[in-house]
């Protein structure tokens, strides 16, 4: 969303983007005892460029109706435009509700509305409190439209003349029944407000996961948004009259969830997915009773990030190599990073490129040995997995290929180049399974960086805190990106498209957007391994993926598993945690890692091999960057105008 915000203004379209005015991320990430530990992380300490408006606005949560405040963030294009970000607040928020770390008293809604990014929702009163900060939200851009549109003298009836709303995800979704209730409020009838709001509306899937796809109980909304309730029941009542009470079409289904997605779906004039594949996936599985009543609605918007950011601001040298070789053009028009192609052949121009990686990894080995206090070799190969700890992104295949690669260690077997594993990640705190993965890797970590007979050859690191700050040091000097999600679980991926532009050649899944990379690169400039994403969805149509299976009928695969509970490990970390992700890996492994295991292994191994040819190689980098236009947020919303907003 920060990338798109930074491409609406740098394309001098007319579009502002609206969020919550939150005190605390997150959280902030401590490693005790190998396991992770979460304490606030405060965003709103000391001076920031938000501006008070005095813009307020009325918002009823539950019985009680509080009074909004509006802040406004400047965002600047690139030599261009200028848009602004609004953020909503309550003046009444208060950290005086945190009682230990990140807890706090989820119920007093009117000191802890906007207090945390994405609080704790395990439980009834943290879903209450993720549905009381969305329709705060919502309710909020809602008013501002209207107020700002009855401004300009603008008729409501004409507002999809005057306006588009994209709904990013699931979280927004109460924005279509909160401005039909609106304009209802302004005389408008029913049927014609729900087709005006249907025509503002697109709605962007970002996800197949189940867990993202947001279901509420129907007594929650009702609690906490009473006042819509009226308006959703409508709304599926004309879904149930429209399709013969289709029960795969309805929003309230009969155990009484609303689904926001079916929501969105019906009353947007637009569906996009954020990849070519993910978005086959929707049409053909995830979403298909919708494609198949509304298939004009969907289309594929492939993500993209801006290179102001990710290249411009984050990699100096190498935005001035590129300057150098082919002009400034690139900034503004990322096609022409093509031009680099020119120099394939060029190897003065090849060793500048790897000069800089160099340096890159330079300054990252000093940033690691001053947070960490690790030392790792700049002439290693960096090998990089940064992403949310979750179980479908597979960092504990990572994790067991660490394993395979330690016990060949001692067992002699050296690898031509010493290699170093960094990781990057967070697991949300009430997620047990992505907490065990990260202790596993801790422990690994301690493990392996302490044995004199394996850690000249290999190290572990697992950067605390991974936060946007460190990823620009990461990004920039990573030679192997670990992309490696179970195929059709990733929409798209941004992480893939970063490293890409930074030169480093990805290690994944035929997944998200890395399928588009392989189209722009080539075979030859990326490493591709595992089951496809028809594979992967027929396995769990028929149930036929059995983990143990593959557990009993490898050796390797059961001696890296194994390991997870070896000695070595339990001496230094906590048998509960450990038990628990190998018995998971046994008898459930849900998002298949040993299904894909040993080819990640044997492809793992010939990208480290191939890294030896370092004429080779440096053309593959070279590649890379210059195929990675496309992934340019800028191209990403033009397409968004284009085909769904038309801004003028």
């Amino acid at each position: 969303a920060a990338c798109f915000l930074d491409s609406i203004a740098t394309l001098n379209l007319q579009g502002d983007g609206v969020g919550l005015n939150y005190h605390y991320g997150l959280f902030k990430q401590e490693f005790v005892d190998h396991k992770q530990h979460e304490i606030p992380d405060e965003w709103l300490d000391g001076e920031n460029m938000l501006v008070d408006t005095g813009v307020s606005f009325p918002v009823q949560l539950g019985d009680k109706v509080y009074q909004s405040k509006m802040y406004d963030m400047d965002v600047l294009g690139y030599k261009s435009g200028k848009n602004v970000l609004h953020l909503f607040d309550l003046e009444t928020v208060s950290d005086e509700v945190i009682t230990d770390g990140i807890s706090f008293d989820k119920k007093d809604i009117a000191r802890n509305l906007t207090l945390f990014l994405y609080p704790d929702d395990s439980d009834k009163d943290g879903q209450l409190l993720r549905i009381y900060q969305q329709y705060f939200m919502v309710s909020n851009a809602a008013q501002l439209i209207i107020k700002e549109e009855k401004e300009k003298g603008h008729d409501l009836k004409d507002l999809d003349k005057y306006v588009a709303v994209q709904i990013n995800d699931t979280h927004p979704s109460l924005i279509i029944p909160e401005l039909i209730r609106l304009m209802i409020a302004e005389g408008i009838t029913f049927r014609r407000a729900a087709d005006i709001v249907s025509n503002v509306c697109a709605y962007t899937n970002h996800t197949i996961l189940a867990e993202a796809l947001e279901k509420w109980p129907l007594d929650y909304l009702q609690q906490v948004v009473p006042q819509l309730m009226p308006i959703i029941e409508g709304l599926d009542f004309a879904v149930f009259a429209a399709y013969k009470g289709n029960p795969d079409l309805r929003i309230i289904d009969d155990q009484n969830k609303v689904h926001m997605a079916k929501m969105d779906m019906h009353f947007s004039h637009s569906i996009n997915g954020v990849a070519a594949l993910h978005t086959e996936i929707l049409k053909n599985q995830e979403l298909r009773p919708f494609y198949n009543v509304y298939p004009h609605k969907f289309n594929n918007k492939t993500n993209g990030i801006t290179f102001r950011r990710w290249i411009m601001h984050s990699n100096h040298e190498l935005s001035d190599l590129i300057d150098q070789l082919i002009g400034e053009g690139w900034k503004s028009d990322a096609n022409h990073l093509e031009e680099l192609m020119w120099y394939y052949n060029d190897e003065n121009a090849l060793n500048r490129l790897d000069q800089i990686k160099y340096d890159n990894k330079v300054r990252l080995a000093e940033m690691v040995k001053l947070r960490e206090g690790i030392d790792i070799d700049p002439n290693s190969i960096f090998d990089v997995q940064v992403k949310r700890l979750h179980e479908y992104k597979r960092q504990q295949m990572n994790a067991l290929w660490i394993i395979y690669k330690y016990q060949q260690i001692k067992n002699g077997l050296i690898p031509p180049r010493p290699i170093t594993v960094i990781f990057g990640a967070k697991a949300a705190p009430a997620y047990t399974m992505a907490k065990n993965i990260i202790h596993l890797i801790l422990c690994l970590q301690e493990l392996i960086n302490n044995d004199p007979q394996v850690s000249p050859y290999l190290k572990v690191v697992m950067i605390q805190n991974y936060n946007v700050a460190k990823a620009e040091k990461v990004i920039p000097a990573c030679d192997i990106s670990e992309q490696i999600s179970l195929a059709s679980k990733e929409a798209s991926g941004t992480g893939n498209m970063k490293f890409m532009l930074n030169g480093a050649i990805t290690l994944g899944t035929a997944d998200g957007a890395n399928v588009e990379i392989r189209n722009l690169v080539g075979n030859d400039n990326i490493y591709i391994f595992g089951r496809t994403s028809d594979e992967v969805i027929n396995l769990y149509n028929t149930s036929g993926y059995h983990a143990i299976d593959y557990y009993l009928r490898s050796n390797s695969i059961h001696q890296c598993v194994d390991f997870i509970t070896s000695p070595e490990l339990l001496s230094i970390g906590d048998e509960t945690m450990l038990k628990e992700l190998q018995d998971n890996l046994i008898h459930k492994d849900w998002f298949m890692t040993l299904l894909d295991l040993e080819s990640y292994c044997a492809v793992k191994e010939t990208a480290l091999l191939d890294y030896e040819n370092r004429a080779w190689w440096k053309r593959k980098s070279l590649v890379n960057i210059a195929r990675s236009g496309f992934f340019s947020s800028d191209r990403t919303i033009m397409e968004y105008n284009n085909d769904i907003w038309h801004l003028r």
